[in-house]
């Protein structure tokens, strides 16, 4: 009841994203559904399982949506208070995941009656045509098969909310990379002991950096006779242009360690296609494989590409609007270079794949099609979804911006840098990659 409650009463923006949810699950279920039909009109159990295999990157990706936008929920965010009245962090957990259950039970019981409809089951008059093979409108539906298939999503989405979202022990050792917290959460690359004049040093080194004295590209908590407070506050080198504007309190992570093997698993790829090619099996398994690796390593290479991109904005004498579309890009690298790059995967797969397309079979055209929209929408609507988590991840950082005086177009213009940037970098090397992989698939 209480997960019923707080999904009611969430926002618009966030009931938008549920009901995106639902419709992913309904689009799923039916593609399912579809399956099933085809089993039973069909004798030949290889072509039914096959079809019951193509279900999984929908069901995949719906999943992957259904997560994103459980990240994004205001209503499960831990806030203080919550422990005291029962809602600690693994209450939310399990309301979180209860509410993704709910938004894909929706879907599930949308798609049941669909299928129903069409079958003719609540008017007597089904679909003729192409859709009677997939439909099986002349036999009766096994409702617990068709139950079990439609609890396939609902019960996917939730444990996988369930295990993004599950409490962890905090860190207190080294970080991410290889650095341990130094003095008012500032990284440090070495351990060091704190002192009880540590925190009258905090006010002094807050007026200096008031002054103006910026270490520039020193790592958060290197100065020699500081506390860290500067780096913690994410204050940045002088712009080259003087304009003396403030940098983003932002300081950047590490790069994400999966971008060799993001580039070897996609060359792995190109290679066992450009066999394919060779050999003459532009449709045989060996160049379905090559695509799942050329896809792969196009997704693996996100969080990579994106950080680099970041870095890129801020080589050769940046100014302020640079540094912040940089620097953020490079914090957010993960966040969104993931879905970016499962975006690119998706485009390059949904470009190769056209060439196999089956002319011969037209009850499989409209599944075809509701197949490749339902992965391409849910893999945009998670990057989106991912883009609405990164700002509200720094949404402090813009407020305080907004306190010191930033003008509210320089943000937009960094926000349209960034988007831009990565367009630019993303947007040739999944053309290229979709190119290469349509070659040995087209025969």
């Amino acid at each position: 009841m209480l997960a019923l409650r707080l999904s009611l009463g969430a926002q618009p923006a966030v009931q938008v994203r549920r009901l995106l949810v639902a419709g992913a699950s309904a689009g799923t279920g039916f593609l399912l559904l579809s399956a099933l039909g085809h089993a039973l009109t069909h004798p030949d159990p290889s072509a039914s399982a096959l079809r019951l295999a193509w279900c999984a990157a929908p069901l995949a990706a719906t999943v992957y949506l259904a997560v994103a936008v459980a990240r994004t929920d205001p209503a499960t965010r831990p806030r203080p208070g919550l422990s005291a009245v029962g809602l600690g962090p693994a209450k939310l957990m399990a309301i979180s995941a209860a509410t993704t259950a709910l938004s894909c039970l929706l879907g599930s019981a949308l798609a049941l009656l669909v299928f129903l409809q069409l079958r003719g089951d609540l008017t007597g008059m089904p679909l003729g045509g192409g859709a009677r093979e997939f439909l099986a409108a002349d036999r009766p539906l096994p409702m617990p098969a068709a139950l079990t298939l439609l609890a396939v999503v609902p019960l996917s989405a939730a444990a996988a909310v369930a295990v993004t979202l599950r409490p962890r022990e905090p860190v207190t050792g080294a970080g991410r990379a290889g650095r341990v917290y130094g003095r008012f959460g500032a990284y440090r690359r070495t351990p060091m002991l704190e002192s009880f004049g540590a925190y009258g040093r905090f006010g002094r080194q807050l007026g200096a950096a008031a002054r103006g004295r910026r270490t520039a590209g020193a790592p958060a908590g290197d100065q020699q006779d500081g506390t860290g407070a500067e780096s913690a506050e994410g204050a940045g080198p002088e712009p080259a242009d003087g304009s003396g504007a403030v940098v983003p309190p932002v300081v950047p992570t590490a790069a994400p360690s999966g971008l060799p093997w993001g580039v070897t698993v996609l060359a792995v790829g190109l290679a066992v296609e450009a066999l394919t090619s060779r050999t003459g099996s532009g449709d045989g398994p060996a160049a379905l494989l090559g695509l799942v690796l050329t896809c792969l390593g196009l997704a693996l290479v996100g969080p990579g590409l994106t950080h680099l991109c970041g870095r890129l904005l801020q080589a050769f004498r940046p100014g302020a609007l640079r540094l912040l579309a940089g620097r953020v890009l490079m914090t957010e690298a993960t966040r969104i270079g993931r879905p970016l790059g499962v975006v690119s995967a998706v485009v390059a797969a949904a470009y190769a794949m056209a060439s196999l397309h089956d002319h011969e079979d037209p009850s499989a055209g409209p599944l075809v099609v509701l197949g490749v929209l339902l992965v391409a929408g849910c893999t945009v609507a998670t990057l989106l979804t991912a883009a609405v988590e990164a700002k509200q991840a720094h949404s402090g950082t813009t407020e305080s911006l907004r306190r010191l005086g930033a003008p509210a177009a320089s943000l937009r213009r960094a926000a349209a840098l960034r988007a831009g940037a990565l367009l630019v970098l993303f947007g040739p090397l999944t053309v290229a990659v979709a190119e290469l992989s349509a070659w040995p698939l087209g025969g």
